[in-house]
C-alpha cells in the first residue's frame, strides 16, 4: 500500500465546515456572567474582532475561507496523510493506521490553521495588536507567525512552567517579532495577584487567558485571540478532517475510528467534525476517541456545567466539562493540555455519547511516543502522544479480534522543540 496519498491535487477546501449546522440539538449557549442571559455579539466586541465574532455565531454549514487566508494556507497545505505501515508491522496488527501530519505547518503544529484566519480578520478591521495566551507554545508561535504575515503586533502570555522548560518556543515567537512573557506576569493586575500568592507560581492556561484578556481590554487597538475552545476555532480547524476525507478516498478507505488528543478541543474537533457529519447525515457508525492526560482529566472526571474559561473570571460563562476555573494542573509534560475546561462543542458530543473520552498516564504516553518515533521516524509532540497511546490500544484490540479496523488520528504537531520533556521523562524508557 502507498505510504502517502498518490496525488497532490488541490485537497484544500474553499470553505470551513460548521458542525453546528448539522447538530440535531445545539449545546447550551455562552451566557453573560452578570445577567446570566445568552451573549449577544455586542457583548463580545470589547474582546474579539468583529470578523471573529461573525465566525463564532455563524450557523451556516459552509463558511468561505478568505482568499488571502487560502493563499497563506497553500504554503503548507494539504498536509500529508500517512499510512503508518511501520507502526502496523511493529504491532503486528491487521488494523490500517493513518495519520494526518499537522507538524508540516510553518511552526510545527495545527495551530496555524486558525491563527492565519484570526490575524487576517483582525488586520482587515484595522486592529493593530493581538494578545493571547499559550501553553506549550505551539499556539503562541502560530499567532506570532500569522501576525508577521498580516502586519500585526502580537503579545503572548506563556504558562510559566512551559516558559521555563521550552525556551525554543519563546525564541521562535520572538523571531517572528512577537513579545512573549512568562505567566503569571507583572504586566497585568491578574498576574500580579497570582504572583503575590506564590512568587514561583507554575501558571496555568486559565491564568494566562486572564492576562491576555486584560491586556486586550486595557490597551486601545488591541484585541484578544484564542487558539482553542471557541466554536469558530474548531470550525477553522475543520480543514484537517476535510482534507483527510478526500485523501482517504485514494486509499479506498473510510475510518472506523477517529482519534485525537484533547486539551481545549481544537485539533480533535478539526480531525473529527467532518466525520461526525457522516454519522449525523449519512448514518455511518464511526467511533470517536478523545485522549487526555490523567493529571488534567477534564472530560473523564470533570463536571458538565457553566464555568469561566479563565481563572480570574473575565470570560463569558461556557457550558462545558470543567475541573473548575481555579484548578491548576501540575506542570506536566504536555503544556498544551493543561486546561481546566473543554470546548463546548466537544463537551456536547461527549455528553451525547458521540465521543468517548480516555485519560492516559504520563509514562504510557511517552512510551507510545518513543515507539512511534522509532517506527515512523517523527518525534511527536507530547500532546499528540496521547492520541498515539489510544491508537496503539485500538490497533492491539483489532489484533485480538482479528479485524482490519481502519484508524485515523491527528498527529497535531512534532516534538522537536520538546526535547526537555523527553529528557525529564526518561525518553520513553521508564516512568518519571
Amino acid at each position: 500500500m502507498l505510504r502517502f496519498s498518490s496525488r497532490k491535487s488541490d485537497y484544500l477546501p474553499k470553505s470551513f465546515y460548521n458542525l453546528k449546522a448539522d447538530l440535531p440539538r445545539l449545546p447550551k449557549p455562552p451566557v453573560h456572567p452578570g445577567t446570566r442571559q445568552p451573549l449577544s455579539p455586542s457583548d463580545l466586541e470589547p474582546i474579539f474582532s468583529k470578523g471573529m465574532i461573525a465566525h463564532e455565531i455563524s450557523m451556516e454549514r459552509e463558511v468561505p475561507i478568505p482568499v488571502r487566508v487560502l493563499e497563506a494556507l497553500r504554503q503548507y497545505r494539504p498536509t500529508p496523510l500517512v499510512y503508518a505501515s511501520n507502526l502496523k508491522a511493529h504491532l503486528q496488527t491487521p488494523a490500517h493506521i493513518f495519520y494526518k501530519y499537522e507538524g508540516a505547518g510553518p511552526t510545527g503544529s495545527h495551530k496555524s490553521n486558525t491563527a492565519l484566519v484570526q490575524a487576517y480578520l483582525a488586520a482587515e478591521e484595522g486592529i493593530k495588536c493581538l494578545s493571547t495566551e499559550t501553553g506549550a507554545g505551539q499556539w503562541g508561535c502560530a499567532l506570532a507567525h500569522a501576525g508577521s504575515l498580516f502586519g500585526l503586533e502580537v503579545k503572548i502570555f506563556m504558562v510559566s512552567s512551559s516558559f521555563k522548560s521550552k525556551p525554543g518556543r519563546k525564541t521562535m515567537a520572538e523571531l517572528f517579532g512577537a513579545s512573549i512573557v512568562s505567566s503569571p506576569s507583572l504586566l497585568t493586575e491578574a498576574g500580579r495577584r497570582f504572583l503575590a500568592m506564590d512568587r514561583n507560581h507554575v501558571g496555568s492556561l486559565g491564568i494566562a487567558i486572564s492576562e491576555a484578556i486584560e491586556a486586550a481590554l486595557t490597551h486601545p487597538g488591541t484585541k484578544y485571540s484564542l487558539g482553542s475552545v471557541l466554536d469558530a476555532v474548531l470550525m477553522h480547524q475543520s480543514i484537517i478532517g476535510l482534507e483527510a476525507e478526500v485523501q482517504m478516498r485514494e486509499f479506498d478507505k473510510e475510518p472506523d475510528v477517529v482519534i485525537g488528543c484533547v486539551g481545549g478541543g481544537s485539533n480533535f474537533g478539526g480531525i473529527s467534525f467532518p466525520f461526525v457529519r457522516k454519522n449525523l447525515k449519512e448514518g455511518k457508525r464511526i467511533r470517536f476517541i478523545a485522549a487526555e492526560p490523567e493529571s488534567c482529566p477534564t472530560l473523564t472526571k470533570g463536571e458538565l456545567r457553566y464555568d469561566h474559561g479563565d481563572t480570574a473570571g473575565m470570560t463569558p460563562l461556557l457550558h462545558m466539562y470543567t475541573l473548575g476555573k481555579d484548578f491548576v494542573p501540575p506542570p506536566l509534560h504536555a503544556g498544551g493540555l493543561r486546561y481546566h475546561g473543554m470546548a463546548p462543542l466537544v463537551s456536547h458530543l461527549v455528553h451525547r455519547g458521540v465521543v468517548e473520552p480516555r485519560a492516559y498516564a504520563q509514562d504510557r504516553v511517552f512510551q507510545a511516543a518513543r515507539t512511534f518515533f522509532i517506527t515512523e521516524g517523527i518525534l511527536p509532540a507530547p500532546e499528540s502522544s496521547h492520541a498515539i497511546a489510544a491508537v496503539m490500544d485500538e490497533a492491539l484490540k483489532a489484533k485480538r479480534e482479528g479485524k482490519e479496523t481502519v484508524i485515523l488520528f491527528n498527529l497535531s504537531g512534532h516534538g522537536f522543540l520538546d526535547m526537555s520533556a523527553y529528557e525529564r521523562n526518561g525518553n520513553g524508557h521508564k516512568p518519571m
